[in-house]
């Protein structure tokens, strides 16, 4: 029988079954209600009821909804049935049908309850004009591409106080003030977004009967309470703020829920910021046992997949803003191990004990959870940026290597970029049209190619920008933000939230680099080749050249703390920064460059061979890290490459880490060696680490052999995002085991 916690007894061992890290137990033992919990999430991400991409390409198993099946009340959708508009009105009139379309799903042992089948761009209408897909045309000749979708940060604090009631009746003031005003517009986007806030609402009362139907109906005591304490939660918080730790619990596990709806892959803020308050006030009330307040966390953190959630930081006077939450919320990942998107904000006055034990967790899970970044160069590449001081300390990690501050921003991230490549391509072909005999000539042919395509970009953006706020707004999230509703304007429109930069992935940095240092050291200074020569070798992939390949090749390479080389690729990121800085969206705001590309690396035979002695069937770096196979003098000199890029300027840049297992052979405290690292690199300003701890053969064998049960719950860190590693494409596995995976410094 199961007592009133919902266990049988205490159980030591947790579910994972088969590590390729440090094959270290976690700190926390399971209930017996947790590990079912933590089974059935498995099994539906191995089943591919998870899936992100198509069965012939996934993208792992982080998807938030669980596939059932098409949407069967499609041909109803209002926009399918009448009249497809291009309206905030249209969209969020089909958005309510769609949620009001879910079937309610509560499982037994839950107390964290709610599920998703499908999302918005599963069934509304998402196609540009022709006159905007031409102008897309252009700028992907020329190297630039994305199309907005999401990418930004809420901020949660915002219903967690104000209620899904308090925000409807704030929707309605607005639509009234614009109706009375005579502002169709406006008040016809606020009807969208009464109608969205409306079918929450519903959403979450439906969950409210359901659990009390089911409460008639259980035998079990245990289970019987159960239902009806989640019956109360939601049809409390279905209207009001939550007035406990766990209704705060349910109401952001909606919250992320229901914003997952529009399909984009969102940013959530500072969990343990969010849920401290109501902590406090249910541990005082004697109602929260600390295995309860780390159960309802792993709970959500097992039913959401694919949300960026972030800990620590500084408070609004710069203080370290650690508090309980930071540590119950890793407590949380620790207790299930499986993946969850976390982030831990370093800054040299963070509370000790906290960053300690966030090293510990990395480097006894092995999976890159949690991710390392710098709150101090995040803050300070915000205010650069032109952000106040008053908003800028409020910044949060919200996605694979990029930040926002929640509510305020609508950043565009991980949907633009450039391909670093083609510029490059066109910059040697113009310096054989004009004869260019020293490098400074070529560098300078190479920024105009640059700026050619950014400026392709910056009008391809522009493009869209007039059309999204109707054609795709971002309506859900905008409930959550600040300005959006008063201004009758979605976040993505003009001025929807007050911060509307541009973010944009850079693709290849450091390969041009590393062709550059070539091409100025065998092209310009020892004359042994023309760029006529480069130009043919690299399109007949180095063909009858191999010879010539092996002295391009062998050219020093980005990182090996080799400052000339090194210097190369920072003057390219300063380049970038420069280039894209002095370009404005319709917004009046700038573009920003992100040093990352989300998976352009894996696709090398769309780049071809590259100047650097790069065949053109393999993957190009990811990242602002080195290309595979040439950081041949260890970790902590690529470590000190990567620190001399001037990060304030960027959107991000991550420094993706492999170690193998035997690295810490015959080492006690292996955390303390990630901390001593991390430490040392953000001091000398890195601004983020995903570090995976992965024994290379287990994970070669896994390729083979998916259907071990020992295999099922390796959890490795791709790009920005975690994933099962058997749930990965093939082509996606055989790019991550052949990643430089280092033994020793």
């Amino acid at each position: 029988m199961l007592n009133d916690t919902g266990t049988e007894e205490i159980v030591s061992g947790d579910v994972i079954t088969h590590r390729v890290g440090m094959n270290v137990a976690s700190k926390f033992p399971q209930s017996p209600r947790i590990r079912r919990l933590a089974q059935r999430s498995r099994e539906l991400a191995i089943s591919g009821k998870r899936r992100l991409g198509s069965a012939e390409m996934p993208l792992g198993d982080h998807a938030c909804w669980i596939h059932i099946g098409p949407f069967p009340e499609l041909d109803q959708l209002p926009s399918r049935a009448n009249r497809y508009e291009a309206t905030g009105e249209s969209w969020g009139r089909d958005y309510a049908f769609l949620v009001d379309h879910f079937p309610i799903d509560l499982h037994e042992d839950e107390r964290i309850v709610g599920e998703i089948h499908w999302e918005m761009h599963m069934v509304r209408q998402y196609v540009w004009p022709e006159e905007v897909l031409a102008v897309g045309r252009r700028a992907h000749a020329l190297g630039a591409s994305g199309v907005s979708s999401g990418h930004t940060c809420p901020d949660l604090a915002i219903g967690l106080s104000q209620g899904w009631g308090g925000i409807l009746e704030r929707i309605k003031q607005s639509r009234e003030k614009y109706l009375r005003l005579d502002n169709r517009p406006k008040a016809s986007y606020l009807h969208g977004l009464q109608m969205i806030c409306e079918s929450v609402i519903r959403f979450i009362q439906r969950h409210a009967e359901k659990a009390l139907e089911l409460a008639q109906a259980a035998t079990d005591p245990w289970q019987k309470r159960t239902y009806e304490r989640v019956a109360d939660c939601c049809a409390h918080i279905a209207l009001n703020a939550p007035r406990t730790y766990y209704e705060g619990v349910q109401w952001i596990h909606f919250a992320v829920l229901l914003d997952r709806v529009v399909g984009h892959g969102n940013g959530y803020g500072r969990l343990d910021l969010y849920l401290i308050d109501l902590y406090r006030k249910s541990k005082a009330a004697g109602e929260l046992p600390d295995e309860e307040a780390r159960e309802y966390l792993s709970e959500m953190f097992l039913k959401l997949r694919g949300h960026f959630f972030c800990l620590g930081g500084r408070d609004a006077e710069l203080k370290d803003a650690t508090n309980e939450m930071s540590f119950v919320v890793l407590e949380a990942y620790d207790l299930i191990g499986d993946y969850n998107n976390l982030g831990v904000m370093w800054h040299p006055d963070i509370n000790r004990e906290f960053y300690d034990y966030a090293c510990d967790v990395l480097a006894r899970h092995g999976e890159s959870i949690p991710v390392l970044v710098n709150y101090d160069l995040m803050r300070e590449a915000q205010m650069r940026s032109g952000i106040p001081e008053e908003d800028a300390w409020k910044v949060a990690y919200s996605g694979c290597q990029w930040f926002c501050i929640p509510g305020k921003e609508f950043c565009d991230q991980d949907v633009n970029s450039i391909d670093l490549l083609e510029p490059m391509k066109r910059t040697i072909a113009a310096g054989i049209a004009q004869g260019t005999d020293d490098f400074e000539s070529f560098y300078a042919i190479f920024e105009q190619e640059l700026t050619t395509t950014a400026r392709a970009l910056c009008a391809w953006k522009n493009a869209q920008y007039e059309r999204l706020g109707d054609l795709w707004p971002e309506m859900f999230t905008s409930m959550n933000s600040h300005g959006p509703i008063e201004h009758g304007i979605d976040m993505v429109g003009p001025r929807g939230v007050d911060y509307q930069y541009t973010s944009v992935n850079i693709l290849g940095i450091p390969n041009v680099a590393d062709s550059f240092h070539a091409i100025r050291r065998l092209v310009f200074e020892e004359h042994r080749y023309t760029l006529a020569d480069v130009k043919a070798a690299t399109e007949t992939n180095w063909q009858g050249r191999e010879p010539m390949r092996q002295r391009f090749l062998n050219q020093d390479k980005f990182g090996n703390d080799l400052d000339d080389v090194d210097a190369l690729l920072t003057r390219i990121t300063e380049t970038l920064s420069d280039v894209l800085g002095s370009m404005v969206n319709l917004r009046g705001q700038p573009f920003r460059a992100s040093l990352f590309h989300f998976q352009g690396h894996l696709n090398p035979a769309a780049i071809g061979a590259t100047p650097d002695g790069r065949l053109a069937d393999q993957y190009l770096a990811h990242g602002i890290n080195p290309q595979v196979g040439r950081n041949n003098t260890g970790l902590l000199a690529t470590a000190n490459s990567i620190a001399k890029i001037d990060q304030r300027k960027f959107q991000g840049g991550t420094m993706q880490v492999e170690l193998q297992p035997k690295f810490f052979d015959g080492k006690d405290d292996i955390w303390t060696y990630v901390r001593g690292f991390s430490e040392t690199f953000f001091r000398k300003g890195g601004i983020q680490i995903n570090l995976n701890i992965m024994d290379l053969n287990t994970l070669r064998d896994a390729m083979d052999h998916p259907e071990k049960p020992e295999y099922q719950n390796i959890i490795v860190r791709v790009t920005g995002y975690a994933s099962r590693f058997i749930c990965l494409s093939r082509e996606y596995q055989q790019e991550f085991v052949g990643r430089v995976n280092y033994e020793g410094f």
